[in-house]
């Protein structure tokens, strides 16, 4: 028997003790050493302990800075704020808000959806099938996974489910689908508060949204009186290919949300972005004790310091990007599979979930972390630090490559 609760997840597949990580490999307490492709879930885009970043934390320890702070002001959150508008804001000529609502992605959708409905007076939310934005109720309930949603315990209403961009496959469009059902008078939907969309769905499978797809549905969010919201916690801050996940698809969100490696640190700390016009809260209306995380401001502002003053970073980790697609197109090939997912949030689709699943242990087996998503866990989706160089992207591959020979041949034996 063990003292944790029942709802743990990701130490049964990963049933080792960890201590120390370092990078992109993380070491057990018995001296085995694990190359991470799952950075916490995408937390981690800048790897475990990077020495700038612990280095920031540390000096501001030792100084006695402040832990925490609410809203009140403080000197490492206006460098945080600073920083994010020099290197973020300005560059992308994006005029946004900012709101720290709390540590969590959760606690950033939650308030995106309120600010949404306080902004337009309507209450309706346009959700996308396989997307996931948390398990919070109202997050919960824009989300569409009927893992998390079985068991709330209470009606999840005010959302619609939309199908994502190539749900139906290729030939048909799902965004003119919305916008004739929004049209029509007798088409059953009410005008939304809100559309939000993942421009990847990373526990959904990795599914793309495509630029024109994007476009048309921030359009129908223009045509309809409805804030579009983009939810970029996974892939966010630079997990893409650029620091937010809409840029390659040239549009411009009302609202974004962003989280996880927010920190850069695996620290806690969510934000959400949104145009002037909208900044309709009143003082005090939506708070949360852990929004002036400190020791978070200090690491975000260390990240966007070191990685996002200029181009350099971007563009390695495209050139890096590329890199992997080749590979794990190569192994698409090889094995009949398909790729999934852009940047450094990348798969492989398999037919078969349980396959998946045998791949994702031979490579813990092999030393290599990694783990499944999609509806059924059939996609194995590679989340490796953007800070990795080619050869310790290489190394995880060529894991994963031994992975899918052995095991897939295996299952391919006549019985």
């Amino acid at each position: 028997m063990t003292l944790e609760s029942e709802v743990r997840s990701y130490c049964r597949t990963f049933d080792v003790e960890f201590s120390t990580g370092r990078g992109g490999t993380m070491t057990t307490t018995d001296g085995r050493h694990y190359r991470d492709f799952l950075a916490c879930c995408g937390s981690l885009n800048y790897g475990h302990n990077h020495p700038v970043l612990k280095q920031a934390l540390t000096s501001h320890i030792a100084d006695d800075g402040l832990a925490m702070s609410l809203d009140l002001k403080s000197d490492r959150k206006r460098d945080f704020l600073t920083a994010f508008e020099t290197h973020i804001l300005k560059p992308r000529r994006l005029d946004y808000v900012v709101q720290l609502p709390g540590p969590t992605g959760a606690n950033a959708i939650e308030a995106a959806i309120k600010l949404a409905r306080k902004v337009t007076g309507r209450n309706e939310v346009i959700a996308f099938t396989n997307g996931f934005h948390g398990c919070t109720l109202g997050a919960l309930a824009l989300t569409g996974s009927g893992h998390h949603r079985g068991q709330s315990g209470t009606l999840l209403s005010g959302v619609t489910r939309a199908p994502y961009d190539g749900y139906y496959g290729p030939d048909i469009c799902t965004a003119e689908m919305l916008d004739k059902m929004l049209s029509d008078p007798s088409g059953g939907l009410e005008a939304p508060a809100a559309i939000v969309l993942e421009a990847i769905q990373g526990e959904g499978g990795l599914n793309m949204a495509t630029p024109r797809w994007t476009r048309r549905i921030a359009e129908i969010a223009r045509k309809h009186g409805a804030l579009l919201i983009v939810d970029d916690i996974q892939a966010g801050c630079g997990r893409s290919g650029d620091f937010f996940s809409f840029e390659a698809l040239r549009i411009t969100p009302d609202i974004v949300t962003l989280a996880k490696s927010l920190s850069g640190f695996g620290l806690p700390m969510s934000m959400v972005l949104f145009r002037r016009e909208f900044d309709l809260w009143l003082p005090g209306e939506h708070n949360g004790t852990f929004r002036g995380n400190s020791h978070a401001f200090v690491t975000a502002t260390a990240a966007l310091d070191h990685f996002w003053a200029d181009l350099g970073f971007a563009k390695t980790v495209k050139e890096n990007a590329l890199f992997i697609a080749g590979r794990l197109k190569r192994l698409a090939e090889t094995h009949g599979l398909s790729t999934r997912g852009r940047g450094f949030m990348q798969g492989l689709r398999f037919d078969d979930p349980v396959a998946a699943r045998r791949v994702q242990l031979a490579c813990f087996k092999a030393g290599l972390i990694l783990e499944t998503c999609g509806p059924h866990d059939e996609v194995i989706k590679l989340l490796p630090a953007l800070t990795l160089t080619r050869d310790e992207l290489a190394e995880g591959i060529d894991i994963l490559a031994d992975a899918l020979a052995t095991t897939l041949s295996k299952t391919e034996e006549p019985a």
